[in-house]
């Protein structure tokens, strides 16, 4: 197994692991705002999904999908995210209309997984030593793939304590 197939692997690993945890969402639950807790189910998947077309643009030079963004917007509609509504230091508000239902939020999520794995599985092995900028850093494009496998696992983390504040039970019993 190439490093380039290891990473997409891991890329994929990571969205199947968080869609676990949306047991018991749906449409009218998956804006909810817990007190204390800083972001909601469709923020997660939305924000997830535009960092990994990010990071895939840096592998693969295409573009995130105008059919799942806004490109610009502080808020999306029934079919798309705004991209300022999921970007970084945006902030959630539990209001349905500004994002997608449940099932298109986890459809958006999980392109986003198999465009990075599949920009991680194709691109050229000397490519992932390659510098790529992101933020005021800069990190191997190797490194930046699996930067996105831990922030994915961070935001999972945060729908595991918003499914304690919802009082959803455990997915394992």
């Amino acid at each position: 197994m190439t490093r380039g197939e290891m990473l997409a692997q891991a890329v994929i690993d990571s969205g199947e692991l968080l869609r676990r945890y949306l047991a018991g969402f749906d449409d009218s639950n998956c804006t909810t705002q817990a007190p204390g807790l800083p972001n909601h189910v469709a923020w997660c998947l939305g924000h997830c999904a535009l960092t990994m077309h990010r990071a895939a643009e840096r592998l693969d030079g295409g573009a995130r999908p105008a059919a799942d963004f806004i490109d610009g917007a502080d808020r999306g509609d029934a079919n798309r995210f705004g991209t300022e509504s999921v970007s970084f230091d945006s902030r959630p508000a539990d209001d349905p209309k500004r994002y997608p239902g449940l099932a298109r939020s986890t459809a958006i999520f999980d392109a986003a997984c198999r465009r990075l794995a599949h920009a991680a599985r194709t691109i050229d092995d000397s490519r992932l030593d390659g510098i790529t900028r992101w933020g005021r850093a800069e990190t191997p494009i190797s490194g930046l793939v699996s930067r996105m496998v831990f922030h994915n696992g961070t935001h999972c983390g945060q729908i595991v304590d918003l499914r304690r504040a919802l009082r959803l039970g455990s997915i394992f019993a």
